[in-house]
């Protein structure tokens, strides 16, 4: 069906075709002049760039903090679908590329009251194609009028200025994600409350994180020690340990009534404490952070 389509309405998609022994075609995409894309989320925990569809809802691209670098498309519509079925999308060429044929890039799954999305191979090539001018267009077939087929074009429009600020804000992003620092196991050297090497870099990450987010729901703070000295003090280098974690959560505006510590001194061992490197395995604060 949309093989067929002349590469008129696929470029332009200005009017409705409205054929007696065919479907009508529905358009939905910004003029030229009005073409407006913005980086609507900035942050070295997200960053989106979106697209107004007037009448229709809005595009967007979005990357996340993580590990591995992502991205996903999302088609958020004013109307979600009534029924599950599939869309096309093609990479259209503008009318001032005459001569270039438009081609099928992707096929996209339409759920039942959810907005259609697209994973990160997809979505990388849609703004590739956006990047050389072509205009990223769905079609499908309307669930709530069965005469209609439906056109969401995206406009390449203005698109460049602000896609490589999007571009510089995706490498800004954190190399890790809430779910990569929510359980952190934090040690320390002998009989103090001095944190190793590693726990140093790992509290830093926690930092770096919370100086973009600190809406955390619930923080809690396990303190341990390993068997040598006496009970008593190991109970309280334990708590003193928590309480310098605390500390450090409050200091990024987490609030005290968030964070819950208790200390538990020589008991809960997780290794003997027969070796050097087996105690300093049970000197150490567990830290469990929770969002809503």
């Amino acid at each position: 069906m949309f093989k067929s389509v002349t590469r008129y309405s696929f470029a332009l998609g200005l009017c409705v075709v409205v054929g007696t022994a065919q479907a009508s075609l529905r358009q939905y995409r910004s003029s030229v002049e009005s073409s407006q894309w913005q980086l609507s989320e900035s942050s070295r925990l997200s960053c989106t760039l979106s697209h107004a569809l007037p009448g229709y809802g809005e595009a967007q691209f979005t990357s996340e903090a993580s590990k591995q670098l992502n991205m996903e498309f999302v088609l958020d519509m004013h109307l979600l679908p009534k029924s599950f079925g599939s869309a096309a999308v093609y990479s259209v060429p503008p009318n001032w590329m005459p001569g270039v044929r438009a081609r099928q890039i992707a096929d996209m799954t339409l759920r039942t009251q959810y907005d259609g999305d697209l994973p990160e191979d997809t979505a990388w090539t849609m703004l590739s194609e956006l990047e050389k001018g072509f205009w990223p267009t769905i079609y499908y077939q309307d669930w709530y009028n069965p005469n209609d087929k439906v056109a969401v074009g995206l406009n390449a429009s203005n698109f460049r200025p602000v896609y490589q600020e999007f571009v510089s804000c995706v490498s800004n992003l954190l190399p890790y994600s809430f779910e990569d620092i929510s359980y952190t196991v934090l040690s320390y050297e002998k009989n103090s409350t001095e944190l190793s090497k590693y726990s140093q870099r790992r509290l830093a990450m926690i930092g770096d994180y919370l100086r973009e987010d600190n809406q955390l729901e619930l923080v809690l703070l396990d303190g341990y020690t390993d068997s040598y000295g006496g009970s008593w003090n190991n109970q309280q280098l334990s708590e003193r340990r928590a309480e310098q974690v605390k500390k450090f959560l409050t200091g990024f505006g987490i609030e005290e009534n968030r964070i819950e510590i208790t200390g538990h001194g020589e008991k809960r061992h997780i290794a003997p404490n027969t070796t050097s490197q087996s105690r300093a395995q049970n000197r150490r604060v567990v830290v469990r952070m929770a969002k809503s």
